[in-house]
């Protein structure tokens, strides 16, 4: 049995934390009523079978973490040079790498290069709260004060917590803004944009030190019927460069009135980067295998990774006295579970949403059009290793029959230690692969 356990946690890739199943699969000849596979849990150790927890998060699972971010290189990379049912046309099309930011809710201490100073001010004196309003301290990018705000007692976090509440509505309305303004620009009726072009993209949110969310997106504009359909003649980088300029300083989200915070107008930050993205041979603009590599790294992040938030839910009040967070954090924490006991807020489930600080999106997110989906490379994972491990014809002669039901999750101790060792010569052996390929006459079977 035991080395039927050790095969178990080698498929899971020592996944940290595996889901437990009990159940059976089997397979028949709709024809004959043959059995062709039966697959049963009572024959495994523990009766029962383990699979990947697929927590994307490296800081919760590292195997799986990384199953994730190779999953979302592939699916930002097919959008950007074609693949996975994406033609290779794509690199073609007019495409941006677009950064839209928060705005500020209060001054806080920065990183500074070159012996440049945080927030000089001459004569600057103090806030109302006492404080000083100036910071002529020189910080390195790992000071724990980086992010900080000069005085929480000016800093609006109010305001802060419903930007995030609010960022999924203001990043919606920015593409459909970008859609109009594009309409505009080369005389088309808003309504008839979508005969002509189509606008597609995949975007990641990314905590910076301020504990403010902001977004890198991969916007494309293709013909009508997506990446198949080349985009009209005046579809070009520098008008989706302008389209996007122009729609992200229109974009205006009102939060709900609240008889103590008012009618707040939400907006992106004034810092905005759009910058054209190049295939290979290019020599101008952003490389396509770079953006990916980038999206796919940061969405292995966790809350540990970011200093933003928590990995789990905040059940109590009591919970964000209990985190180890910075005193920035615990107060957007606790202004999230103040204001999600408001009557005017509770749509916006701000207490569910308190360890995110507020923000309730997914970190990546993309149009349907953009490339292929998470689902699909899962399936063709599961097919491919099926396939390898067992022979059973499929077809509309084939019917499966499955029954399982969850039974429990994690390891023992003594697992865990056999689960980690199994995903640390899992990377070893990726390593050493990846120096036999850069090794003069390495080449990718």
């Amino acid at each position: 049995m035991f080395p039927r356990f050790l095969e178990q946690i080698a498929a899971t890739g020592g996944c940290a934390h595996p889901v437990h199943l009990s159940g059976s699969t089997t397979t028949r000849d709709v024809a004959t009523g043959e059995v062709l596979h039966h697959y049963d849990t009572r024959t495994e150790p523990g009766e029962r079978l383990f699979v990947r927890c697929r927590n994307r998060r490296a800081s919760v699972c590292a195997p799986c973490s990384r199953l994730y971010a190779g999953d979302t290189f592939h699916l930002v990379r097919a959008g950007l040079t074609g693949g996975k049912s994406v033609p290779v046309q794509v690199r073609e099309r007019p495409r941006l790498f677009v950064t839209l930011t928060a705005p500020s809710f209060g001054p806080v201490h920065r990183a500074t290069t070159d012996g440049q100073r945080c927030r000089p001010r001459r004569n600057a004196g103090t806030c109302e709260h006492n404080r000083p309003v100036s910071c002529g301290a020189v910080h390195d990018v790992t000071e724990s004060v980086v992010g900080q705000p000069l005085c929480p007692g000016c800093y609006d976090y109010p305001a802060h917590v419903l930007w995030h509440a609010h960022a999924g509505q203001l990043w919606d309305r920015f593409t459909r803004a970008t859609r109009r303004t594009l309409a505009s620009a080369v005389g088309l009726a808003q309504a008839r944009f979508r005969d002509h072009a189509r606008l597609s993209f995949a975007k990641v949110a990314e905590y910076q030190k301020r504990a403010a969310v902001h977004v890198h997106a991969v916007v494309r504009l293709d013909g009508p019927d997506g990446p198949h359909t080349p985009p009209p003649a005046w579809a070009t980088p520098e008008l989706l460069t302008s389209a996007v300029h122009t729609a992200a300083r229109s974009v205006l989200v009102r939060s709900p009135y609240s008889p103590s915070i008012g009618e707040l107008e939400l907006r992106w930050g004034t810092q905005l980067d759009a910058r054209p993205l190049r295939a290979f041979g290019d020599t101008d603009g952003l490389a396509d295998d770079a953006v990916a590599a980038y999206v796919a790294k940061y969405v292995t992040k966790g809350a540990t990774d970011t200093a933003a938030g928590t990995d789990y839910r905040l059940l109590t009040r009591d919970d964000i006295d209990a985190a180890a967070v910075s005193p920035h954090i615990r107060a957007l924490m606790r202004t999230c579970w103040h204001l999600g006991g408001l009557p005017e807020y509770a749509p916006l489930r701000l207490r569910a949403w308190a360890h995110t600080l507020g923000y309730r999106g997914h970190i990546l997110t993309k149009s349907r059009a953009y490339s292929t989906s998470y689902t699909a490379l899962r399936t063709q994972r599961a097919e491919h290793q099926r396939s390898t491990e067992t022979r059973v014809p499929d077809g509309p002669e084939v019917a499966t029959d499955s029954q399982w039901r969850y039974v429990g999750s994690g390891h023992t101790p003594g697992a865990t230690l056999i689960a980690a060792g199994i995903a640390d010569d899992l990377v070893l052996n990726r390593e050493l692969a990846r120096e036999d390929l850069r090794a003069p006459g390495g080449e990718v079977e």
